[in-house]
């Protein structure tokens, strides 16, 4: 097994066990982040109903209409601005917050605190 294969089914067992205690409900849905290595997407999910609510990423039309060139942490914290303005607006402003399996740095960090920023509350 290769260094990155590890990496990754190591991301995805820390992503399992913070799965057990992170649950979308119908009040508090759930934030979800997923990194790759050019972009970076979130989603509110209520994982009750098993639907996604809300869902912004740096391929998605709004962040592009914003004709966005820069570095990869600034383009978390638009998508993470842009998720939070679709959450409220469908009146959200309460989610538990899902890094999955990530550190919670760089990136992940940026998009978090931009959502906090908009009036998302976790």
């Amino acid at each position: 097994m290769g260094r990155q294969a590890s990496t990754v089914l190591g991301r995805q067992r820390r992503h399992t066990r913070i799965r057990k205690l992170v649950v979308g409900t119908p009040d508090r849905p759930r934030l979800a982040v997923f990194r790759s290595a050019r972009h970076i997407y979130a989603q509110i999910i209520d994982d009750a109903a098993g639907r996604t609510l809300v869902a912004a990423s740096s391929l998605s039309p709004e962040f592009k209409a914003q004709g966005f060139k820069g570095k990869k942490v600034d383009a978390a914290k638009l998508v993470g601005a842009l998720v939070a303005e679709k959450a409220l607006a469908a009146r959200i402003q309460q989610v538990v917050f899902d890094r999955g399996g990530y550190k919670y740095h760089g990136r992940v960090k940026a998009l978090a605190a931009a959502a906090r920023d908009k009036g998302l509350r976790f």
